[in-house]
C-alpha cells in the first residue's frame, strides 16, 4: 500500500490549497480514511475523516474551511482548504484504515495504520 499526497505549499493567510492523495495497493471507500496534520511540537491530529460508517467528520477548528472528498474513478483522496490561517501551518498526512492502527477520537471506530509521507502547508503573509 503507498498513499501520496501532493498540493502543499505557501499560502497567504485568507487563501487557498487542495490537497491529493493518491492511492495504490488500497480502495478508497469512504470508509475509515482521512486527512491529519502535525505542527512542530505538536501531537498529529485528525482533520477530517470519513468515518466507519461512511459519515465525514471535521475537526473543530476547521468546520466550515475544509472539505474531504473523494473521487472513486480516481482512486483519490481530497482535502479543500479555504480561509486558511496560520494557526494551519502544518505537515499534512492522508492515511486510511489498518489492523492494529492507530485510534483517534474523531472516527472512533477506526484505526489508521496507512500513511502517506506528508505535504507542507505554510500560511504565512
Amino acid at each position: 500500500v503507498q498513499l501520496v499526497e501532493f498540493g502543499g505549499g505557501l499560502v497567504q493567510p485568507g487563501g487557498s490549497l487542495r490537497l491529493s492523495c493518491a492511492a495504490s495497493g488500497y480502495t478508497y471507500d469512504r470508509i475509515c480514511v482521512g486527512w491529519f496534520r502535525q505542527a512542530p511540537g505538536k501531537e498529529r491530529e485528525a482533520v477530517a475523516t470519513f468515518d466507519s460508517s461512511g459519515t465525514i467528520r471535521y475537526a473543530d477548528s476547521v468546520k466550515g474551511r475544509f472539505t474531504i472528498s473523494q473521487d472513486n474513478a480516481k482512486n483519490t483522496l481530497y482535502l479543500e482548504m479555504n480561509s486558511l490561517k496560520p494557526g494551519d501551518t502544518a505537515m499534512y498526512y492522508c492515511a486510511a484504515r489498518k489492523i492494529g492502527g492507530t485510534f483517534y477520537s474523531l472516527a472512533p471506530f477506526c484505526r489508521f495504520g496507512y500513511w502517506g509521507q506528508g505535504t507542507q502547508v505554510t500560511v504565512s503573509s
